[in-house]
């Protein structure tokens, strides 16, 4: 062997292999192979540490802070219970609800847009009065 000091061996007991690219684990600071980094696969003890995760409201999607030694099940439930900022009504709301009154045109706005000359509303396709034939005024509308 030309190089013996590069690399170093798992620490893993059962495996112990020799690794040119050892990765150390985040928690307990020891040195593993690939196959054996993840905490469940060396059986880490300082895992707890590190491997924290937070629940999400499914309502609100709010992440969830939970304390050591709290159940998350019942912390998120309380949240709902308590100060879930979920509105049913909201999902249902719709935006696009301006109608165009061209006649044959079905397209609906976000905002409403309204004809100075004749008041109507339409679309932005038809909202200038040469494009739904306006007849709100006597004055003659240019071409320009």
């Amino acid at each position: 062997m030309e190089l013996p000091w590069l690399g170093e061996h798992c620490s893993e007991r059962s495996c112990k292999q020799l690794d040119f690219l050892p990765l150390k684990c985040d928690a307990c600071g020891e040195v593993f192979c690939k196959d054996h980094i993840r905490y469940d696969d060396h059986k880490c003890s300082s895992a707890y540490k590190k491997n924290m995760q937070v629940p999400v409201c499914p309502l609100c999607n709010t992440p969830i802070p939970v304390q050591k030694g709290e159940i998350p099940d019942i912390v998120v439930g309380a949240h709902i219970d308590k100060d879930c900022k979920y509105n049913p009504a909201q999902e249902k709301q719709k935006i696009f609800t301006n109608k165009c009154t061209k006649p044959g045109c079905k397209r609906k706005e976000m905002m409403k847009v309204v004809c100075e000359q004749c008041g109507g509303s339409f679309c932005i396709k038809h909202r200038h009065p040469l494009d739904h034939d306006c007849r709100g005024s006597s004055q003659p509308i240019s071409k320009a």
